[in-house]
């Protein structure tokens, strides 16, 4: 087995293990994250004079839903990414054309898992909702390690592989 075509099914696994890992803190950890969400949602640390804050979202229903749904692209993305490396593993031996074919549900899953960190967190947290204000909920320096790196196995997973040699 080549080693690239084994490297890339252990970065899409590695990113499924993070991404469920991040769902399943979520959901066990549930009351202490939902309180990021939810002030993050509430606006109520960014800069006190701001003129943004009337995108606040106080209801606890939809800040309960807008976290129930990061939680299931969370959990999604695992899934996708484990389904992906799977698939992957099945096919590390198969002419290129089918290891290529074959990397669409992975590429489908680091896409997702970028869009929720890179426009959830920081397009949407960050900049409409202000979360670059707050000292104490601030999620950017995260959200950005996350998406980086969701991002660099996504260009070298698209990567086209060769017949294997051999």
């Amino acid at each position: 087995m080549p080693a690239l075509r084994l490297s890339k099914i252990a970065l899409v696994a590695a990113v499924a293990l993070f991404a469920l890992l991040v769902a399943f803190g979520n959901v066990t950890d549930y009351g202490s994250n939902l309180a990021f969400v939810q002030h993050v949602f509430m606006m109520d640390t960014i800069f006190p004079g701001s003129t943004i804050k009337y995108r606040a979202i106080t209801s606890p229903a939809l800040q309960r839903a807008g976290y129930a749904a990061i939680i299931a692209a969370e959990a999604l993305t695992g899934i996708l990414c484990a389904w992906g490396a799977l698939r992957l593993w099945r096919l590390r031996r198969a002419p290129a054309h089918d290891f290529n074919r074959g990397k669409a549900v992975a590429i489908v899953g680091l896409t997702l898992g970028f869009l929720l960190w890179q426009v959830g967190f920081m397009t949407v947290g960050g900049e409409w909702f202000g979360m670059w204000m707050s000292s104490q909920w601030n999620g950017i320096e995260s959200a950005f390690r996350f998406f980086i790196t969701i991002l660099g196995v996504l260009i070298y997973l698209a990567l086209p592989d060769g017949e294997i040699e051999g």
